[in-house]
C-alpha cells in the first residue's frame, strides 16, 4: 500500500506541483487548504508525511506542527514546511513546534523528491 503524503498550503499552484512531484514515485497524495483542514483530515485518517506551508489562513503552518505533535498518532511523523520563508528565526520556531525540516520555495522536483524518501521511503 502506497504512503499517505498530506499537502497543505492556501495556494492550489503549490498543492498541484508537490502532487506532481511525488505521486509518480509511489505515494498518494491527500490536499488541504489550511492547518484546520489539515488537522481534521489526520483525525480522520492516517497519513505517512505532512508537507505544510508556514502562512495560511485558520490555522498556520507552525500551529498545525504542534497541534499533531500533541495527537498521540503523530508525535514522530515526519512534517516538513514548505515555505518561501528561510530566516533563521522561524526555523528555529518549526524546530521547536516539531517540524522534521525545513524546505524553501521554490523548489526543484527532484530535491523534494530526494527530502521526501529520506524522511518516508515509499
Amino acid at each position: 500500500m502506497p504512503k499517505t503524503i498530506l499537502t497543505v498550503d492556501d495556494s492550489a499552484t503549490i498543492r498541484e506541483a508537490v502532487k506532481l512531484s511525488l505521486s509518480g514515485h509511489g505515494y498518494q497524495i491527500a490536499e488541504a487548504p489550511d492547518g484546520a483542514a489539515a488537522l481534521r483530515r489526520c483525525q480522520e485518517g492516517r497519513v505517512d508525511l505532512v508537507i505544510t506551508d508556514l502562512n495560511m489562513p485558520a490555522l498556520d503552518g507552525i500551529g498545525l506542527v504542534e497541534r499533531l505533535r500533541a495527537l498521540p498518532g503523530y508525535r514522530f511523523t515526519p512534517i516538513l514546511l514548505l515555505t518561501t520563508e528561510s530566516q533563521e528565526q522561524r526555523k528555529l520556531e518549526g524546530k521547536r513546534a516539531g517540524a522534521t525540516g525545513w524546505i524553501t520555495k521554490p523548489f526543484s522536483p527532484p530535491s523534494l523528491v530526494a527530502v521526501v524518501r529520506k524522511v518516508c521511503p515509499p
